[in-house]
């Protein structure tokens, strides 16, 4: 049964190109499903029915796993169960017609302009680690840069004369996404005056390096923003995910079209992107209530 995990993780490295991290969560997954079935009694992908993953995934309710990772994991059960089928190594797939529990969309918390540019104020532009968090914080707001792609940067693909960036997103697909003026100069400016006195050897390639010297990490990365959201004062619960959100939202809030802010997130399917017009409306709203005089 390990064997062919290994078969399908293989698969899913060389044919679908999926991110490390993903990759990572599926192979976890499995694993823990495959011990699930040894503890069954179950040696072979032959003998699992349908009722024995329904009592799989009851089992992961009652250990207060959330209705958004059981899915995860239902998902992840049917690409495998899917892939054995196909590839001709078992005679069924138990998950055939499975339907994923369902969950509530719960609406990404976001920033008003006005914290973003509190947030953005922290950094300290006298210090090289300060240039270096002003250049980050403004390129994820200026962005929509996902975290794993903002510590994957290199300076190679930081365009300052085009003020554009190339970035590697989810499946290794790459897209280029303009960076504007203002995260322009603060990038400019710590690759000047910053970057050199972190990095410890010339041939470094990251853009955003810790004070080793190396390419900083996720994090170290949530480290640094939550520490600037302490002492902005913010109350909420602030990740580079946030700025992410932010992004979108003042986009659409502006007049964005949904389809180019899906382009410049890097989502395959506009159907993620949508969540963000759920913030928009709700925005909408808010100003007609306080503004009308019969609301």
């Amino acid at each position: 049964m390990h064997q062919l995990l290994d078969e399908y993780l293989y698969y899913l490295v060389v044919e679908r190109g999926l991110a490390e991290n993903t990759l990572q969560s599926y192979s976890t997954g499995l694993e823990q499903y495959i011990k699930y079935l040894k503890e069954a009694g179950v040696n072979s992908f032959n003998e699992v029915s349908r009722g024995l993953i329904v009592a799989y995934m009851v089992k992961m309710q009652q250990k207060g796993k959330s209705p958004a990772t059981i899915c995860q994991h239902l998902a992840a059960l049917k690409s495998f169960h899917q892939f054995l089928l196909r590839e001709k190594l078992v005679d069924n797939d138990p998950t055939a017609n499975m339907e994923s529990p369902r969950q509530s969309k719960k609406l990404p918390q976001i920033l008003t302009v006005d914290e973003v540019e509190k947030l953005l104020a922290q950094p300290r532009l006298d210090t090289p680690a300060g240039l270096r968090d002003k250049a980050m914080l403004e390129l994820l707001y200026a962005t929509g840069l996902r975290v794993s792609e903002l510590i994957k940067l290199t300076v190679d693909q930081v365009n300052l004369e085009g003020e554009f960036i190339r970035c590697m997103g989810k499946g290794s697909k790459e897209r280029i996404v303009p960076m504007g003026q203002v995260a322009c100069f603060y990038v400019r400016t710590y690759i000047e005056k910053g970057r050199g006195k972190l990095i410890k050897e010339k041939t470094e390639p990251a853009l955003f390096v810790n004070q080793h010297g190396r390419s900083i990490s996720r994090q170290g990365c949530w480290k640094i923003i939550k520490a600037y959201a302490r002492a902005a004062n913010l109350k909420k619960d602030i990740t580079p995910h946030t700025l992410r959100h932010s992004f979108a939202t003042h986009l659409l809030e502006n007049g964005a079209d949904l389809r180019s802010v899906q382009e410049l997130l890097g989502h395959a399917d506009i159907g993620t992107t949508q969540i963000y017009t759920h913030l928009t409306k709700k925005k909408i709203r808010e100003v007609y209530d306080q503004t009308h005089p019969r609301a």
